[in-house]
C-alpha cells in the first residue's frame, strides 16, 4: 500500500470525553460509555481494560467538553438519509481513487525530480521529510476535524494538498522540492486521515475493517494504471505536469463529498440540532487562548521539532566527509532529543496540556503498546526494503524499465490490499483479530527473507512480482486488525488517541526507516563507486551518484555499469538485512495483544450508521424519523 498504509481504521467521533453527561441526553450517555466486553452469559461485562460492571453502561467522568467538531458530525448524522450517505460514500471513493491514482504515478517521478536537480541521493531525505509530516500531522489534523468540524478540516486538507503540488510543479531546486513535500504530506496524510475518520463516524466496530478498506480499493486498478501514466508523462511532457495535474483533479473528486457535508450541516442547523459556537461571545484572546489548548499547540510543535530534528540530520550527515564534526549537525539532533524529552511531560500535564495530542497513558495497556511497538517495526522494516531505493535498485541492477520497475513495487500496494480487505471480511465472520495480524507477521518476514536471498541482480521479473506479492500479503494481514485491536483496547472517549498514538508511531518507523536506509545508502554506495569503478568513469563518480539517469546511461555488461550494478547490489543487500534484523520483534508483540471478541465490544455511534443493527444507533425521538426509516433500510442492506 505504499503511502496508503498510512490510512488506517479511525475512530475520532469523541476525541474527548465530556466533563459530565447531561441527564436529558441518553444518546450522549451511549456515546461516551465505556467499552467492555459482554461475556457469553451475559450475567456480567468486562470492558477492554479487564474491569468488570454488572450491567448497564459506565459513564465517562473525565475532564472536558464535548468539542465544536463532534457536536457538527453528531447532529449532521441525525440527519443522514439513504441517498445523502450513498452520496458521501461515493466522494469517500472519488477522493481516494485520486489519491491512490496520484501516489502510483509521482511515486515514479521523485527519481527523475531529484535527478533534475543532480540530487538522486536524496530521496530518502525527502521520504524522511514526508514521513515526519505524516507522523505529526495526523494527531492535530484529528484534532482540527474536532475542534472545528469534519467538513472544515477536509477543506483545509485538499488546500494545503493543491499547495503542495503546485510548489512541486514550480520547484526548481531540490530545497524548494523538499519543502514542497511538507504542504504535500499534510495534505495527503490529513486526508487519508480524514476519510477513515468519516468512517468511523458513521460505521460500527465489528464493521469498520470492512468499511476503512474502501479507500483501499482503488489501487486493484491504479497500481498498474499509475506506472503507465507516468511513463506517459516522462515520454510527452514533463516531471512537472505529473505532479501540476492533480491540483485540478482532486478538488473535483471532493465534490460530492463536500457537498453531502455541507448540506446536511445545514439541514442540522435548520432542525436546530446545532448548539450555538462555544466561542460565541468570546474575546479574540480568550478564542487564541481555547484554541491554542484545544489544539495542543504547543505539544504539536515539540513534536514535529524533535522528530524533524533527530531524523532529518541522520541523511543529511552522510553527504559529506566530516559531516559529524560539524556543530549545526550535531546541535540540531541535541535539540530534537531535549524536545522528544520535555514531550511526554508536557503532554501528561493537565494544566498545561488539558487536550493532549496524544493521549500517552494509553501506553500502560498492553495491547496499545503492543499494538503502537508493532507498527513501528513493522513500517521501519518496510522503508528499509520496499522504499525508497527498491524502484532505482530495479531500474539499475536488474534494467527493468519505467513501467515494469513501477509495477513490481506496486505489486505490495496490490496485494496489500487484497488481503487488507480480505481479512475484513475474516474478521466480521470470526469477530476476532490476533490470529490474523500473527500470520501476516510470519508472512511478512518470510517475504523479507526471500528479497534478501533471491532478489538480486539476473534474478526473473516474475520472481521479483512473487516476492513483493508475499511481502504485501503479510503486511494487508497485519496492518487492518493491529489497528482494530487497539482500537477496541481503548475507551470509547479514548479510541482517538489510542489511534492517532497508533498511527504516529506507524510514521515514526517509516521516517526512522527511512533515515537509517539514507544514511547507509549515502555513506556506502559513494566509497563502492570510487574503489569499483574503471578508471575512465571515476570522474564521473559523483553525477553517476547524484543522477539516476547517468547511473542508466551506461550501458548493461559494460564494465562501468557493472561497477555501479556491484556498489548498488552490496548496498542494497546490507539495508536488507538491516530491514530483516528489524521485524524481529514482529511476532511477540502480535502474541501480546488482547484477543477480544469484537461483537462483544460496544461502539455506539450517535446517529445514522452502516453496519448497526436496526436498534442500534437511532435518535429515539429525533426530528428526522424519515431519514432514521431510510437509515434503517440501508443499515439492513449492508449489515
Amino acid at each position: 500500500m505504499g503511502q496508503r498504509l498510512t490510512s488506517t481504521n479511525t475512530s475520532y467521533g469523541a476525541c474527548d470525553s465530556p466533563e459530565r453527561i447531561e441527564d436529558e441526553d441518553e444518546d450522549a450517555a451511549l456515546l461516551y460509555a465505556e467499552p467492555r466486553e459482554i461475556d457469553d452469559d451475559d450475567s456480567t461485562e468486562t470492558d477492554a481494560l479487564g474491569q468488570i460492571h454488572s450491567g448497564g453502561y459506565t459513564s465517562s467522568s473525565s475532564g472536558s467538553a464535548v468539542q465544536e467538531g463532534v457536536r457538527k458530525i453528531e447532529a449532521i448524522s441525525k440527519t443522514w438519509t439513504k441517498r445523502s450517505l450513498i452520496v458521501a460514500y461515493i466522494g469517500i471513493f472519488l477522493m481516494a481513487f485520486s489519491t491512490s491514482l496520484e501516489g502510483q504515478t509521482v511515486l515514479a517521478l521523485s527519481a527523475y525530480a531529484t535527478s533534475s536537480f543532480s540530487k538522486h541521493s536524496l530521496i530518502s531525505t525527502v521520504m524522511v521529510v514526508q514521513n515526519v509530516v505524516n507522523a505529526v500531522v495526523k494527531p492535530p489534523m484529528a484534532k482540527v476535524a474536532d475542534v472545528f468540524g469534519r467538513f472544515e478540516a477536509f477543506c483545509i486538507g485538499v488546500t494545503i494538498y493543491v499547495l503542495g503540488y503546485a510548489q512541486m510543479a514550480a520547484s526548481t531546486d531540490v530545497q524548494t522540492y523538499a519543502s514542497a513535500q511538507i504542504f504535500y504530506s499534510a495534505g495527503s496524510t490529513g486526508l487519508q486521515i480524514l476519510q477513515q475518520v468519516f468512517i468511523a463516524d458513521s460505521s460500527s466496530l465489528l464493521n469498520r475493517a470492512l468499511f476503512s478498506s474502501l479507500p483501499d480499493l482503488p489501487f486493484l486498478a491504479t497500481v498498474w494504471i499509475g506506472p503507465m501514466i507516468a511513463d506517459a508523462i516522462l515520454k510527452h511532457t514533463s516531471w512537472r505536469w505529473g505532479y501540476g495535474i492533480w491540483t485540478i483533479i482532486l478538488p473535483l473528486a471532493f465534490f460530492p463529498l463536500a457537498l453531502a457535508l455541507l448540506l446536511n450541516q445545514r439541514k442540522a442547523k435548520k432542525l436546530k440540532l446545532l448548539k450555538p459556537r462555544p466561542w460565541k461571545g468570546r474575546s479574540f484572546t480568550s478564542i487564541v487562548k481555547k484554541t491554542w489548548y484545544d489544539l495542543d499547540v504547543f505539544g504539536l510543535l515539540l513534536l514535529s521539532a524533535g522528530v524533524a530534528l533527530i531524523l532529518i540530520p541522520l541523511t543529511l550527515a552522510a553527504n559529506a566527509k566530516g559531516s559529524w564534526k560539524n556543530g549545526s549537525i550535531i546541535a540540531m539532533i541535541v535539540v530534537g532529543c531535549v524536545c522528544l524529552v520535555v514531550f511526554p511531560f508536557w503532554e501528561t500535564s493537565k494544566r498545561l496540556a488539558p487536550h493532549p495530542l496524544l493521549g500517552l497513558h494509553l501506553l500502560k495497556q498492553r495491547t496499545a503498546l503492543a499494538g503502537c511497538a508493532l507498527a513501528f517495526f513493522y513500517f521501519m522494516a518496510f522503508y528499509c526494503s520496499v522504499q525508497p531505493y527498491l524502484y532505482s535498485y530495479l531500474q539499475v541492477v536488474q534494467g527493468q524499465t519505467v513501467t515494469t520497475a513501477g509495477r513490481v513495487t506496486q505489486t505490495f500496494a496490490f496485494t496489500s490490499t487484497v488481503s487488507a480487505v480480505s481479512v475484513s471480511f475474516f474478521i466480521k465472520a470470526t469477530r476476532r483479530y490476533r490470529g490474523f495480524v500473527t500470520g501476516g507477521c510470519c508472512m511478512y518476514i518470510a517475504g523479507l527473507f526471500l528479497m534478501l536471498f533471491f532478489n538480486k541482480e539476473g534474478a526473473s521479473v516474475p520472481a521479483t512480482f512473487v516476492i513483493q506479492a508475499v511481502i504485501g500479503m503479510g503486511a494487508g494481514l497485519l496492518n487492518v486488525p493491529v489497528q482494530l485491536g487497539v482500537q477496541a483496547s481503548s475507551k470509547h472517549q479514548e479510541v482517538a488517541a489510542a489511534t492517532a498514538m497508533f498511527l504516529t508511531s506507524l510514521e515514526m518507523g517509516g521516517a526512522v526507516g527511512s533515515a537509517v536506509s539514507g544514511a547507509v545508502w549515502t555513506s556506502s554506495v559513494p566509497k563502492k563507486l570510487a574503489l569499483y569503478l574503471p578508471a575512465e568513469s571515476q570522474g564521473d563518480a559523483k553525477e553517476i551518484f547524484g543522477k539516476l539517469t547517468k547511473a542508466l546511461e551506461y550501458p548493461l555488461g559494460s564494465a562501468t555499469r557493472i561497477a555501479i550494478n556491484r556498489a548498488y547490489d552490496e548496498t542494497f543487500r546490507k539495508i536488507l538485512t538491516i530491514a530483516v534484523c528489524m521485524t524481529i520483534p514482529l511476532i511477540p508483540l502480535s502474541l501480546l495483544m488482547s484477543n477480544y471478541k469484537l461483537d462483544k465490544m460496544e461502539s455506539h455511534v450517535k446517529g445514522e450508521a452502516i453496519g448497526h443493527r436496526e436498534d442500534d444507533g437511532l435518535i429515539s425521538g429525533s426530528p428526522h424519523s424519515e431519514s432514521a426509516d431510510n437509515g434503517s433500510r440501508f443499515r439492513r442492506r449492508f449489515s
